[in-house]
C-alpha cells in the first residue's frame, strides 16, 4: 500500500480506479490494483500521462509506476492471486469460476481501502461479466459508494488508468522474479508472454510438463488448455488423508479412501490400474513434501 499514515486528503470524498492484469495468461498470477486519489485532484491526475497499460510499453509503464509511487496525492494496493489459488478455487468440489475471483479480488481492495479510513465515495472499474449486474453486486456490499462499472474503463478514466499500470507493473515484475521451486532439471525461464496461443508459452508448457505431477506451480493447471499436453498421463491413485471426508466415498478393499489425479483437470490414461496404482505406503503429502518421484527404472 502506499502510505503507511493517512494523508489528509484521504479523509476528504475520494475516487477510486480498479483493474487487472493477467486474466487470460495460462502461467503466472492475475494481479488486481487499485488506485485513489482526492476527487479534486482528479483534474491534475488527467494530465499525469496514465494511459491504458496494454497500450504503453514496458518502460513507459515501469517509469509512470514510480512517479505515481512517489506522489503523496495518490494511494495505491494491490492484490496478487497466486496461480495455484487460481487452479484450486476453480477445480474444488464448489468451483469458483474466474468471474466471482475477479469480484472477491476487486471488492477486497475496496475493504482494504476502507479499513484504512480512506473516505471512498466512488469507485470506477472495469467490468467482469454483465456491468449492470456487477454494479447491482458492488453496490449492495458498499452502499454508499457510487459504482462506475463500465468496459474499457481503463482507457475511459485516468484513475482506472493508473490502476492498470499498478496492476500490470506488479505483475510484470511477479514473473520476472518468480522462484521456479521445482526441482526438475533444466528449468527455463523463457514461457514467453504466458498466454495459451504464445508458440513460445506452448513449448514452454510441453517441456515442462510432468508424466505424474504435472505442470510447474507457476502453471494455472486450470485452464482447459492444459488437458492437451496430458493426452499420456498416469492416473494415480492416492490414500487420503483425511478418510472422513465426503463420507467415504472411493474407498478401496481396506477401507481407505482413494483419490485419483486424473480429476484435476487432466485426461487419464488407459493404462493397468496395477500399474499406476500407488503402493499406499504413503500419503500426498509426504510426497509433495519432499518432491519425490516413484522410479520404475534403477
Amino acid at each position: 500500500m502506499g502510505s503507511k499514515i493517512l494523508p489528509q486528503w484521504a479523509t476528504k470524498p475520494c475516487a477510486m480506479g480498479i483493474d487487472e492484469a493477467g486474466r487470460g495468461p495460462v502461467l503466472g498470477p492475475m494481479v488486481y490494483g487499485c488506485l485513489y486519489c482526492a476527487q479534486s485532484y482528479l483534474k491534475t491526475l488527467a494530465t499525469l500521462s496514465f494511459a491504458d497499460s496494454k497500450t504503453l510499453k514496458e518502460e513507459k509503464r515501469e517509469e509512470l509506476f514510480e512517479t505515481l509511487k512517489t506522489n503523496d496525492s495518490i494511494g495505491w494496493a494491490v492484490d496478487v492471486i497466486d496461480p495455484r489459488e487460481l487452479s484450486a478455487k476453480m477445480l474444488k468440489k464448489n468451483k469458483i469460476n474466474l468471474n466471482e475471483i475477479s469480484h472477491d479480488s476487486a471488492m477486497g481492495l475496496i475493504d482494504r481501502v476502507l479499513k484504512i479510513g480512506v473516505l471512498l465515495t466512488e469507485v470506477y472499474i472495469d467490468t467482469v461479466g454483465d456491468p449492470g449486474k456487477y454494479e447491482m453486486k458492488l453496490s449492495k456490499h458498499f452502499p454508499s459508494i457510487k459504482f462506475v462499472v463500465a468496459k474499457k474503463a481503463d482507457s475511459l478514466y485516468p484513475v482506472v488508468s493508473g490502476a492498470s499500470i499498478v496492476a500490470k507493473v506488479t505483475r510484470d515484475r511477479a514473473l520476472r522474479e518468480w522462484v521456479l521451486d521445482e526441482t526438475a532439471e533444466n528449468m527455463q525461464r523463457d514461457f514467453g508472454s504466458g498466454y495459451p496461443g504464445d508458440p513460445q508459452t506452448k513449448t514452454w508448457l510441453q517441456d515442462h510438463k510432468h508424466h505424474i505431477f504435472g505442470f510447474p506451480t507457476l502453471v494455472r493447471f486450470s485452464w482447459g488448455t492444459c488437458n492437451s499436453y496430458f493426452k499420456d498421463i498416469a492416473q494415480v491413485l492416492w490414500e487420503s488423508d483425511n478418510s472422513d471426508e465426503d463420507g467415504g466415498a472411493g474407498k478401496n478393499s481396506n477401507g481407505k479412501r482413494q483419490l485419483k489425479l486424473s480429476n484435476v483437470g487432466f485426461t487419464s490414461s488407459k493404462r493397468g490400474s496395477e500399474e499406476i496404482e500407488s503402493s499406499g505406503k504413503g500419503r500426498c503429502r509426504f510426497f509433495q513434501a519432499r518432491k519425490l518421484e516413484h522410479l520404475t527404472n534403477f
